[in-house]
């Protein structure tokens, strides 16, 4: 065989170590010379000396990239070997590349093609040309099995989608269930809710025609029998007539809390403020008594239900006039500000006090119905009040809460989204005019 003449640039460093290339040639000076030309690329290079070398070798490992093989060898010519080497499925995806110092002709070449070579290079090598076919082939190589992984990838990938869609599909069906179960539940709560505060109201006011006569026929007693009843008889005429008037709060409160459930009045526009003002007249005289001082900075116009919302301030101020410490005038503080929350625009209002307070882990209790932290014996109530104001707040679809500690007053907050119920340049007006 001749020998391969080169001429080797310096100017490369590997970058293909991943690729592994066979040549197969039964020269051993042209091995070298392939193998030196080639292994700056970087490439995995195993070498053969014959066709049946490489085709041992190709039993053993058959993921090489590209095969360079001489046509003329003894016992195997290349073309022969080639034949051998794609009966085998495993080894159909190589390419092989012809080296040869003959110029067959058009026929022995399209026998090349035939045998499932895909290029020629001619002996003596031109190394750049060398270089430049199998980095051709090395790139379509890979292309081709990232193409082939990507595939796979994209099938795994469908596969798993078509998983998701069933378990989507089953799981809008359960969902669809759920809403349907639970529009169902919802309906027959509304319903249940209806129901108990139409018996509740119902209840109220039927008790208070025998509470009524149990407070007349008591105070009859009182007054008519007086000489007659020892010290013990009193005391008992005396602890009905309390109950009675518990009873009686009671049962008013029960009836407000119902109405603040069942009120029907219409949202409108409100000056908040001039809304206390008049809560404030109407409780004139529990004020004087306390020696209470009440400040009322500007608020906005807010469109709510005004009925409720007097009902709401008039629980917040009894309830700051109630709790207060003994031998301190009352001081209540009621103010607002715009804020954000939750990416919305909300307005809150404070009223704040400097009573006797309460432990803030109760803070959710002081709203829940009948609850009470204090005894009737030091501070009289049902424990309804503070109730109604959270569901008052609540039909605003705001949120009121309660920040205190003991003997350092109570704050309650009430918040209410201003995305339907604030006039943002009414507002401005007034806090400019403050």
């Amino acid at each position: 065989m001749e020998e391969i003449t080169e001429e080797i640039s310096e100017d490369d460093i590997p970058i293909r170590s991943d690729i592994k290339l066979l040549v197969v040639d039964d020269r051993d000076d042209n091995l070298l010379s392939i193998e030196t030309i080639l292994e700056r690329d970087g490439y995995t290079i195993r070498k053969a000396n014959s066709g049946r070398a490489a085709l041992r070798t190709l039993l053993k490992e058959d993921d090489f990239t590209l095969i360079l093989m001489d046509v003329q060898m003894p016992d195997l010519n290349g073309f022969e070997t080639a034949t051998l080497i794609y009966e085998r499925d495993k080894l159909k995806h190589i390419p092989i590349i012809f080296i040869t110092a003959n110029d067959y002709g058009d026929e022995s070449v399209f026998k090349g093609y035939q045998m499932g070579g895909v290029d020629y290079i001619y002996k003596p090598i031109n190394p750049e040309l060398l270089r430049a076919k199998v980095s051709v082939f090395v790139e379509l190589y890979t292309k081709n099995h990232q193409l082939i992984a990507q595939e796979q990838k994209m099938a795994a990938a469908n596969k798993q989608l078509e998983k998701e869609i069933q378990k989507k599909i089953k799981s809008e069906e359960q969902v669809n269930q759920l809403n349907k179960q639970l529009v169902e539940h919802i309906t027959r709560l509304k319903e249940t809710n209806e129901e108990l505060e139409r018996f509740a109201y119902v209840a109220s006011h039927d008790l208070q025609e025998p509470l009524r006569k149990i407070i007349i026929f008591s105070d009859q007693i009182s007054h008519k029998y007086k000489d007659v009843l020892d010290d013990q008889g009193k005391d008992f005429i005396h602890r009905i007539t309390k109950a009675s008037d518990r009873m009686r709060v009671l049962i008013k409160n029960i009836l407000n809390f119902s109405r603040s459930a069942a009120n029907t009045d219409s949202f409108e526009e409100t000056d908040v403020t001039a809304l206390i003002e008049g809560v404030l007249s109407d409780l004139e005289i529990s004020v004087a008594q306390k020696k209470a001082v009440v400040r009322i900075d500007k608020l906005p116009i807010l469109t709510i239900v005004p009925s409720q919302f007097r009902q709401l301030f008039q629980n917040l101020i009894i309830n700051s006039l109630k709790f207060c410490e003994e031998g301190r005038p009352p001081e209540i503080h009621i103010y607002g500000e715009k804020n954000r929350n939750r990416n919305e625009d909300w307005y809150n209002i404070y009223v704040c006090d400097n009573g006797i307070g309460f432990e803030q882990k109760y803070a959710d209790d002081i709203f829940t119905l009948f609850k009470r932290l204090n005894t009737y014996d030091k501070f009289e109530g049902t424990g309804i009040g503070l109730t109604i104001c959270k569901k008052i707040v609540e039909q605003h679809s705001g949120e009121i809460s309660a920040k205190s500690n003991l003997d350092k007053g109570a704050t309650f907050t009430i918040s209410l989204p201003l995305t339907t119920v604030y006039k943002a340049d009414i507002l401005e007006q007034k806090t400019a005019s403050a």
